[in-house]
């Protein structure tokens, strides 16, 4: 009898990439789009023969990769046959030997230039200071700016490579979700992929705090059962009375993500069970008449106000006036029978999807590139910002990043010109970001603003429903501290070009002028010379000594004179040198840990007493403590510097700098302590403090550092500085001061 042997492995995973592609090919055959299934089925093919032998990280064959993206591309974001063969293709240029021309030759222009905005630029041309991550976003937004979907393949590859990070090492965990944090789930929020958006973030938050990502999944599973009660028992009378008005609908449950529900507890450092919003109604309908959808919005509003008591102030009109992403809904807050305040979304089936999808919702595809149906304007305006941005011709590359994100986070504000005409901006924005919005020529030359017909400064941060006149001057009044002013990419970016150019100017005067200083005293002008003037005056490098005398800071007289001549009298300019300045104790020896080319990046960091004194720093920034979640970072003075991992400073840092960023756990003994601050705010009354401090000096055994508490109104405030072991003992202390009555707050700073 023939004995039947198992067939190779490589026949399984033969089959496994067959069964996706099929996968694909059938969620490509179920959309709306022309079917060109020789098209895909031909890049398929290429990218397979091109990946051929490579393997992730997680042991599988590499083309399952740009599979997987393209399915993302398909079925979750709408797109049609070019954008799958650009996903399918996406690494080729950048891992193979094939080059952009031959995906041009076998795939057309237009897959090319999308795979080419894809590519990475290639490692080993940036020196320590620059941020490749940041020049090769810089790249894809060149690109993005002629065709969105590089954009939006670039999300799905990043969704992708998140849905699969499990599989590489600690610190290049830290580095990619603190890129996706910084940039990929803003730029997909921007677009109105909220579904994404949400996961990305979600992802990124699992893997830089697992544990509090594991505890806050088990309380949602464990009150699961309750809301679905409380979600049964609010919308039976709804549903009732959606069915009288005989409309085609569906009411869904939305949940907080647990990453919005950890950034909510820890900006209004409430606890998993004191955040209200946890659950949300949305109602999804089909309107009889679609050019009526935004009136028949808000003729379910008032059937919904003849149920439920309203919330006044929590009337969101997305309808009406969409968000930058455009984004629709009308969301109410009502108060259900149990006394508890619900959010109500309501939303056509069109606004629906257009909110799952973003902009990808309104594409046709055509013989010519794709067109918009709603929201072309508002993305037009924001790729012309991006434009804007890119033609700078000397953008820092870090400056650039941040420049950008700018423009990504905010939510959105409605202001008014004195005529009428409405214009969107970023929450936060100042008259100044206003200024810009109209022309660069009114931003820079602005003075000041009236707002709502009263007079305000550059600074004054506008709220929706203002009408703002931009009073001007006739000259540019641009200054570097216009920069502290700004907050939108536009006006940033526009006041930074201005400041680099009058700055170049300054230095070419201030260049002159040192030569004249030179040449009138008889004194060699050399290298050495500008040093010393450099030290006198406190200036690190030529360029600032340059700007300073071009700007009228620093005047060059007889003390500068002496000085080079070697003249100390006159009071001695080596005592001005240290002005200021703490000089460094000759006998002090650094001990801390210098990174060099056999360091071990891979290798997690463990944080002992002995460590933490002699090889690493903890930052000042957020003065991290046992039992906080860390990352490393090498700091260009090759030393390492220990982050909390949501310290706002490590967030940038993780984005920006990733290739310097390490991962770290604590491994301490209780013998050291660490300061750690804590906030409390409460109502006043007598005897208040001394709670306080029995339960911190007495229960807990732990030292007070410093104390200020302050009462105003009846309002108690109180900041301690205390001297701890580690995050644990802090959590129990504060667990035992919220026993104190009229303390309405604790948290730790």
């Amino acid at each position: 009898m023939e004995q039947v042997l198992p067939q190779p492995e490589i026949d399984v995973e033969e089959q496994m990439v067959e069964e996706a592609f099929q996968q694909l090919i059938q969620s490509y055959l179920a959309s709306p789009h022309r079917k060109k299934v020789e098209l895909i089925t031909k890049a398929f093919n290429f990218a397979k023969h091109a990946h051929k032998g490579v393997r992730r990280l997680s042991g599988e064959p590499y083309i399952m990769h740009p599979l997987a993206v393209a399915q993302i591309v398909c079925s979750e974001m709408g797109l049609g046959s070019t954008s799958i063969c650009s996903a399918l293709l996406h690494d080729v240029v950048e891992d193979t030997d094939y080059n952009v021309e031959d995906i041009e030759n076998m795939f057309g222009p237009k897959i090319a230039q999308i795979v080419d905005g894809l590519t990475k630029i290639a490692g080993g041309i940036f020196g320590d200071n620059a941020s490749a991550q940041a020049e090769n976003f810089k790249k894809l937004l060149l690109t993005m700016s002629e065709d969105i979907r590089v954009i939006l393949i670039k999300i799905a590859d990043r969704l992708h490579n998140m849905r699969t990070l499990g599989s590489q090492a600690k610190n290049k965990q830290y580095k990619i979700a603190g890129e996706t944090l910084y940039i990929y789930a803003p730029l997909a929020n921007r677009l109105g992929l909220n579904r994404i958006k949400s996961e990305l973030e979600d992802l990124s938050f699992k893997y830089e705090h697992p544990a509090e990502y594991a505890a806050i999944e088990h309380k949602l599973h464990l009150t699961a059962e309750k809301r679905q009660t409380v979600f049964t028992e609010f919308t039976a009378p709804i549903r009732k009375q959606l069915d009288e008005m005989g409309l085609d609908y569906e009411i869904k449950a939305r949940v907080k993500t647990p990453y919005s529900i950890w950034k909510k507890m820890q900006t209004k450092h409430v606890t998993f069970d004191e955040i209200y919003d946890i659950l949300a109604v949305r109602i999804i309908f089909e309107p009889k008449d679609p050019k009526e959808e935004v009136e028949e919005c808000f003729s379910m509003y008032v059937r919904l106000t003849k149920l439920y008591s309203t919330h006044p102030d929590r009337l969101r009109d997305w309808v009406h006036h969409p968000k930058a992403n455009d984004y629709q809904a009308l969301h109410c807050t009502l108060m259900s029978k149990n006394g508890e305040w619900i959010e109500v979304q309501i939303r056509t089936r069109r606004m629906d999807e257009v909110a799952e999808r973003g902009f990808a919702a309104h594409w046709k595809y055509k013989d010519g590139p794709m067109n918009f149906q709603r929201g072309e304007n508002e993305l037009n305006k924001w790729l012309n910002t991006i434009k804007e941005i890119l033609d700078d011709p000397q953008p820092d590359a870090m400056d650039f990043l941040d420049t950008i994100k700018l423009n990504l986070f905010a939510s959105e504000i409605f202001v008014f010109t004195p005529k009428g005409e409405m214009r969107t901006l970023p929450a936060g924005s100042t008259v100044l970001d206003f200024a810009f919005t109209i022309h660069t020529f009114v931003g820079s030359h602005c003075i000041g603003a009236k707002v709502n017909h009263s007079l305000v400064s550059l600074s004054h941060k506008l709220k929706s429903g203002d009408q703002v006149e931009v009073l001007t001057s006739r000259k540019p009044q641009v200054s570097r501290t216009w920069l502290t002013i700004a907050t939108t990419a536009k006006a940033t970016s526009k006041i930074q070009q201005m400041v680099r150019h009058n700055e170049r100017e300054a230095r070419k005067q201030g260049d002159e002028l040192l030569t004249e200083f030179f040449t009138k005293n008889e004194i060699p002008r050399n290298t050495l010379n500008i040093d010393k003037l450099c030290h006198f005056h406190h200036l690190n490098k030529t360029e600032n000594l340059l700007l300073a005398l071009g700007e009228g800071r620093v005047k060059l007289g007889e003390f500068d004179v002496d000085m080079l001549r070697g003249k100390q009298n006159s009071g001695g300019w080596k005592r001005l040198f240290f002005f200021g300045r703490k000089p460094k104790n000759a006998d002090s020896k650094e001990t801390k840990l210098e990174v060099d080319q056999s360091f071990n990046r891979k290798k997690v960091l463990k944080l002992t007493e002995d460590s933490i004194q002699t090889k690493y720093t903890l930052s000042e920034c957020c003065k991290p403590i046992p039992g906080d979640p860390v990352m490393g970072f090498i700091d260009d003075q090759n030393h390492i510097m220990i982050h909390k991992l949501q310290c706002p400073v490590a967030a940038r840092l993780k984005a920006n700098r990733g290739n310097r960023v390490l991962a770290a756990e604590w491994d301490m003994s209780q013998n050291m302590l660490f300061p750690a601050d804590i906030s409390m705010r409460g109502i006043d009354r007598l005897g208040l403090l001394n709670e306080i401090t029995q339960i911190i000096s007495q229960q807990m055994n732990v030292n007070m550092h410093k104390l200020t508490v302050e009462c105003n109104d009846g309002i108690f405030t109180c900041q301690i500085q205390l001297f701890v072991h580690d995050t644990t003992e802090v959590d129990e202390l504060i667990t035992k001061l919220k026993d104190i009555p009229d303390l309405e707050t604790i948290s730790r700073v």
